[in-house]
């Protein structure tokens, strides 16, 4: 019998230590290694992951033929992945507690044509049932499993012959290969290679949903994240009703697609045009105020920023922005000091992006920097003027891209001017209802906004 071999392993980034150290010296999180068996003698490999015999081929040898996808009834879903799921991919999913994963797969599940097997480690049959009941849906095609063993859920797939698996969440799942307990590191990276080798084999996608940390980073060995073929992340503020899918991660489509949800009683309402939700509805203009165009992915929306610019109650002006990047806000506020002119070290300045969504579009600095004007000088900006800019340390308006995608957007939702870099080469924009300013400087918008 071969001696069993034991280290110590961070539970956070994976990383082996031959003895127990109190601060991780790779990701420098303390009291996070815990001892575990690396090595042990086991038996004869599981029947179900020996079916198939790989050999090497010739390139030549292979056919070519396009992935067959499995369409889902959500629109938002297929558009993050690509166009739906890869058959024989391994997809994960990541976000707060309480966030919508769970909601949002059994959703899928509940709607599909294809047999379903949800397989729950933290909920129990009836918990799953009180839910489906809250969403008014079923399906006769899904199949519920609480179960935790990797080896029985591989049996429960091929005896139920589920052509989807759904696994909520890895990190409840553990295997007999290795002796630790079910959230470790080492049970963590064995079961999820347990799955992908199942999944490639049989060619059935399977999709894992995976804790996050107090970083907002999947939980568990990095190595994790490059196993599977697709990574998302659910993404949202509690406080407001809208939530973001985004793809961090795709084998087999573009890595700069989101999707927009809503939570509403009856579980997440896909938002086909987030735009007008992110826009207020008041008719009435107010100072320091400004709409934005700006693209997350390949995706175009509006977005409202305001801005709230006052005197310092304290010796010290405070410096507040929500949805955007603090540092890139104090950055701009520099340029309006010293290329424009205007005095705001004494002045308190708030930013907000309307929605609880955060932006990193370069291209909303213009929009944030007219913001802050309208505020400060409290002159309001026309409703139906939106803004589309990068903003440069020398206070000119760099090119953005995708300047076709935000006029075509800003003209749809009935917008009648639209600033952007003069050095953006785009189409001729005459016969349509929008008018495009071309820019060079900052000052040169000033103008024209508060004369």
């Amino acid at each position: 019998m071969a001696k069993i071999k034991t280290s110590y392993i961070c539970q956070n980034c994976g990383t082996n230590s031959s003895k127990w150290i109190g601060k991780c010296p790779t990701c420098g999180d303390w009291n996070t290694f815990v001892e575990e068996i690396v090595e042990k003698k086991t038996s004869l490999a599981h029947p179900l992951l020996s079916k198939t015999h790989s050999k090497p081929q010739k390139l030549t040898e292979l056919s070519e033929k396009l992935e067959q996808r499995i369409i889902t009834n959500n629109k938002e879903f297929n558009r993050v992945l690509g166009g739906g799921l890869v058959l024989g991919s391994l997809t994960l999913i990541g976000g707060e507690p309480g966030i919508g994963k769970s909601t949002l797969l059994l959703q899928i599940a509940l709607t599909l044509t294809q047999q379903v097997l949800y397989v729950s480690g933290e909920e129990s049959l009836s918990q799953i049932k009180l839910r489906a009941d809250r969403l008014e849906l079923t399906n006769e095609k899904a199949l519920f499993l609480s179960e935790t063993s990797a080896e029985k859920i591989l049996l429960h797939i091929e005896q139920s012959e589920a052509k989807f698996v759904i696994i909520d969440s890895i990190q409840t799942i553990h295997t007999e290969r290795v002796e630790s307990s079910p959230g470790s590191v080492t049970q963590v990276r064995e079961s999820s290679v347990l799955l992908l080798k199942y999944a490639k084999e049989n060619n059935i996608p399977i999709i894992l949903i995976g804790h996050i940390n107090k970083d907002g980073n999947i939980a568990g060995p990095k190595v994790l994240e490059h196993i599977v073929d697709t990574v998302l992340q659910f993404e949202g503020d509690k406080n407001y009703l809208y939530r973001i899918l985004r793809s961090l991660k795709n084998r087999f489509g573009s890595t700069h697609e989101l999707g927009i949800f809503e939570m509403q009683r009856r579980g997440l309402i896909e938002v086909s045009n987030p735009s007008e939700l992110l826009i207020s509805q008041n008719k009435e203009n107010y100072s320091g105020t400004a709409i934005a165009a700006t693209m997350d992915g390949s995706r175009p929306f509006m977005i409202e920023v305001q801005s709230l610019v006052s005197s310092a109650a304290y010796g010290t002006p405070q410096r507040s922005a929500t949805g955007f990047d603090t540092r890139r806000m104090n950055m701009l506020l520099a340029v309006l000091e010293k290329r424009i002119g205007f005095k705001l070290i004494m002045k308190d300045v708030f930013l907000n992006i309307a929605g609880g969504i955060k932006v990193e579009d370069p291209a909303i600095d213009l929009s944030i920097i007219c913001a802050i004007l309208s505020s400060d000088q409290d002159i309001e900006i026309d409703a139906k003027t939106c803004f589309a800019g990068e903003v440069g340390l020398t206070g000119e308006i760099r090119a953005i891209n995708r300047a076709e995608q935000r006029i075509k957007e800003a003209e749809k939702l009935g917008f009648n001017r639209i600033f952007i870099s003069e050095y953006n080469k785009i189409a001729d924009f005459k016969e349509s209802q929008i008018n495009v300013i071309k820019v060079k400087k900052v000052t040169q918008v000033f103008r024209q906004l508060f004369a």
